[in-house]
């Protein structure tokens, strides 16, 4: 591996039943597809709800993606072929071996399917053995409990919350609760996302 982590990240990763590829202009039916859901966007700080909204949401992704603030992956469902959704490496600190992962989501017919947990192991997988990070956080809504309970799940660590962290559309202040999984953690959560402990997502 290179000391630089631009070129190390992989354009596909896989995971059981998850593929995920670098964002590209040959997804954007796919995402399309799913993107108007608006469960999808209650806890985000950014909402796909009209054309405008998705095509910022695109050439976003493929800008950041291609100039490296950020790595969006697209999830794609192996066993129906189908675009899933989204998730991503942001918030990059390369010389403290720290990134984030988030920006996540599925569309609605692949919730609660598993896939969240086989691209949460392909993402960490890269980071931790690829990429050599040392931790790996995420955040989110201290509202949202969905997403809360899923990084438990996974075997995250919750850290603490960072009062009226930022807006919200509609004006709110959202109160930001992070997570984390450092790298000596990193064999135990990786074995609960592999199923094999009884802990498994």
């Amino acid at each position: 591996m290179s000391m630089a982590w631009k070129d190390d990240i992989a354009p596909v990763l896989e995971a059981g039943d998850a593929r995920l590829e670098l964002i590209a202009e040959r997804h954007r039916d796919g995402i399309e597809a799913q993107a108007y859901d608006p469960d999808i966007w209650t806890y985000f700080v950014a909402r796909v709800d009209t054309p405008e909204a998705f095509e910022t949401f695109m050439r976003t992704a493929l800008e950041d993606t291609a100039a490296g603030r950020r790595y969006v992956y697209v999830v794609i469902d192996k066993r129906s072929g189908r675009v899933a959704g989204s998730m991503c490496y942001g918030n990059l600190a390369e010389a403290d071996r720290r990134l984030e992962i988030g920006w996540s989501w599925l569309g609605r017919d692949f919730r609660g399917a598993g896939l969240n947990r086989w691209a949460k192991l392909a993402l960490l997988s890269q980071a931790f053995d690829r990429l050599q990070a040392e931790r790996v956080e995420f955040k989110t809504d201290v509202l949202n409990e969905r997403a809360r309970k899923g990084l438990l799940k996974i075997g995250a660590t919750e850290e603490g919350v960072l009062r009226s962290f930022n807006f919200m559309p509609g004006g709110r202040r959202r109160d930001a609760i992070f997570y984390s999984v450092l790298r000596r953690e990193w064999p135990e959560v990786r074995a609960r996302l592999e199923g094999r402990t009884d802990a498994a997502a």
